[in-house]
């Protein structure tokens, strides 16, 4: 194997074993930062030797003891350790005598050292910015480069976010477990967000020239799927799985050949991934089981569900989406819901009819700068027939949006209108 092999076999790895290998580090010392740092040095580790001595049979195993005799170093070295360190010195050395108990540990893929890393990462202590970085940094084992790159966002910045939600996190003494009883719930809910975010902003991309970015769907899916197998008694757990399988079932249809937006309405079905759809809506059903009334991300997977279903628009069962959308609003109340279910009336029962609920929104203060306001407005006026007013709300959501293919699409609305 050349050296060029093994450095894609050590990254291929990496990509495996960081998450496992973080947690199971995270769970003995008790500190995040600290075992992401000894796993990154036994990472340079395995780049400095398994050139020249090959890749071992077991290289999570490999890892995690490399990692494990570097903490026991750090602390041997500290010579001002308080009593809380001399004790967790002796456990290591303790841990150290049962390595092939270490290996199996981090070849299970499924345990709480991985559950406890996905609710420390996605701690409500740290802001939502920090939260999703750290979740990629730690969880998916993103670069702060990739990570920055993804969000279009400086690289320091996302540095920045991550070292503070790290420091955050050990001022806080935030402990490395898996919350229980009451707490889980709210707790729960700060992971699944997390989760949704960086999928949405994979789905349809807030800012830049690209209408998605797949790696990002791609990931949020892994960390969904992976939290469905650690939790496979939470409803709401399946219900966000069920929702980002059936969505991303769409994403082949969601972007033309020169990549500018294509929406759901004029997208060719026949591209759409059966396989996502199929294991969203078991995902969907799994959730229905475990729940005696759907919570938020259900409701939303069930929404997606009725255009997976259509084999075409016409077929769409937009009544039961509006009907949706009003359960969703009584659930969560929101004006995006509110917008959303505007829309989906509009499909049901008329123009006019969304456009009253539309309208309704325009005072709003959180939608003020909302691009999609204008953007549903000006769809529904125009199918009204009052062209100059559409033409008006198109231009103004174009000067809202920070994505620059959605923008292009919106100007072309605009113009449209105008030859109307």
């Amino acid at each position: 194997m050349t050296a060029c092999d093994t450095h894609r076999t050590i990254d291929a790895v990496w990509r495996i074993e960081s998450a496992r290998l973080v947690a199971g580090l995270a769970r003995i010392v008790r500190d995040v930062g600290l075992a992401e740092e000894l796993a990154q040095d036994a990472l340079v580790a395995a780049l400095e030797q398994w050139p020249h001595a090959g890749v071992p049979d077991q290289p999570g195993a490999w890892l995690m003891a490399t990692a494990k005799h570097r903490a026991i170093d750090l602390l041997r070295r500290n010579k001002r350790l308080e009593r809380k360190h001399e004790t967790l010195r002796r456990d290591l050395e303790a841990m150290e005598k049962a390595a092939p108990d270490l290996g199996a540990a981090l070849d299970d893929p499924i345990g709480d050292d991985l559950l406890g890393l996905v609710f420390t990462a996605c701690h409500p202590v740290l802001s939502t910015e920090a939260r999703v970085a750290l979740t990629l940094r730690l969880l998916g084992g993103l670069t702060t480069d990739e990570i920055a790159r993804a969000f279009l966002v400086p690289e320091p910045t996302i540095a920045q976010r991550i070292v503070r939600a790290k420091r955050t996190l050990a001022d806080k003494k935030v402990a490395f477990e898996v919350p229980r009883g009451t707490e889980l719930a709210a707790r729960l809910s700060s992971v699944l967000e997390v989760i949704y975010l960086v999928f949405n902003e994979g789905y349809t991309a807030t800012a830049g020239d690209d209408w998605m970015r797949p790696a990002l769907c791609e990931e949020a899916l892994r960390l969904g799927r992976i939290l469905a197998g650690l939790m496979p008694r939470e409803a709401e757990v399946h219900g966000l799985v069920a929702l980002m399988e059936i969505q991303a079932s769409r994403s082949r249809a969601r972007v033309g050949p020169t990549g500018e937006p294509i929406l759901l309405l004029e997208q060719n079905r026949a591209q759409w991934d059966r396989l996502l759809i199929r294991r969203g809506l078991d995902a969907l059903a799994q959730a229905g089981h475990l729940a005696t009334a759907p919570g938020a991300y259900a409701l939303q997977a069930a929404i997606a569900a009725c255009h997976a279903r259509a084999n075409t628009p016409e077929a769409t069962d937009w009544p039961r989406i509006a009907g949706l959308y009003e359960s969703l609003a009584r659930l969560t109340p929101s004006p995006v819901v509110e917008l959303n279910r505007a829309v989906a009336v509009s499909m049901a029962y008329g123009p006019a009819a969304g456009l009253k609920l539309a309208d309704a929104l325009t005072a709003e203060p959180s939608l003020a700068n909302y691009h999609l306001l204008p953007s549903v407005r000006g769809d529904l006026l125009a199918k009204l027939g009052r062209f100059g007013e559409a033409r008006a709300e198109f231009e103004r959501a174009a000067t809202l949006t920070r994505n620059g293919p959605e923008r292009e699409l919106l100007h072309g609305r605009a113009r449209a209108c105008e030859s109307a």
